[in-house]
């Protein structure tokens, strides 16, 4: 499958692969998606996380498949033979999902991805990031990151990284953070408090960073309450993208850094992130090279 999704970057726009799930629809961001293949019977692991089905190998690369019914807590189908496998790659992990049905692709802006309240996410036990009403359907959009990260935490963030950089000075530089999870975005910012920069604004979408950063700018304080923004790219309402390019293109903004931190760092969205102005990119888990370079960035001030 190709994954070069034809969007202009900074248009706050994304393509959404629909799939079912025990009758429901959900979706993932195409930018995460490498392929999709039939199913094919797994070699089981012993003693692996439950949701773990077990190791397949197409091609000469092993990868792990996830049950996402099991996931879900959604009773599987007796008969798998015409389900998928959507093979995926972020945080610089393949790994193959285990879905029912493929339906197709529908681009969307993610000012229509409307974000989940409380009892959602807490039916879904917080993996539900999104919800776009397509044809009548609502599409949940799931929170792969998460899913992968309660199955080997260190591949969210690797949070043992911040721990070997041993006791360092208190830095107050304020440091505006926007990622719409909430498991992330509490990660990085302890990650970041323990590395010693202890002065951060956490908004959970790029939309509520641009109003705030917007808010400063018209109380002419901007450039005392932001030294440098983190952002992730996928996030509802506005994405990351879109943050950095409006911010790159203010002339009165531009000199504030900006660091892309987020799980879809290849060489296709480096491209894009470089057009946009972004100072540095970023790949998670690597807090610890997230911490250098806020290092060099806010020496440079």
């Amino acid at each position: 499958m190709d994954n070069n999704i034809l969007i202009e970057s900074g248009t706050n726009e994304l393509e959404v692969l629909e799939f079912c799930i025990g009758g429901n629809h959900y979706g993932i961001n195409v930018a995460k998606v490498r392929e999709i293949v039939p199913y094919s019977p797994v070699t089981p692991i012993p003693n692996s996380h439950p949701s773990i089905e077990g190791i397949f190998m197409p091609r000469d690369t092993i990868i792990t498949v996830i049950s996402l019914s099991d996931v879900l807590k959604v009773p599987s189908r007796d008969d798998n033979s015409d389900d998928m496998f959507i093979i995926t790659n972020f945080n610089k992990l393949d790994a193959a999902f285990h879905v029912e049905n493929v339906l197709g692709i529908h681009r969307v802006s993610w000012a229509d991805i409307i974000i989940p309240d409380k009892t959602i996410s807490s039916t879904e036990k917080g993996i539900a990031t999104g919800i776009v009403k397509i044809d009548g359907k609502l599409i949940v959009i799931l929170d792969f990151e998460r899913i992968v990260s309660e199955i080997s935490p260190e591949t969210g963030l690797k949070v043992s990284d911040i721990a070997r950089l041993g006791v360092r000075d208190r830095n107050e530089s304020p440091i505006l953070i926007a990622e719409d999870s909430p498991l992330l975005s509490k990660l990085i910012e302890d990650s970041l408090h323990n590395a010693g920069y202890v002065n951060t604004i956490l908004c959970n979408n790029g939309q509520v960073a641009w109003d705030k950063i917007c808010e400063y700018k018209r109380e002419g304080t901007v450039f005392e309450k932001i030294h440098l923004i983190i952002t992730d790219i996928e996030m509802p309402l506005m994405d990351g993208h879109r943050l950095t390019k409006l911010v790159k293109d203010d002339d009165a903004l531009k000199k504030i850094p900006v660091i892309i931190f987020s799980s879809l760092i290849n060489e296709e969205m480096k491209r894009k992130g470089k057009l946009l102005g972004a100072d540095v990119q970023l790949s998670k888990p690597e807090i610890g090279l997230l911490v250098g370079e806020i290092d060099k960035l806010i020496d440079k001030q």
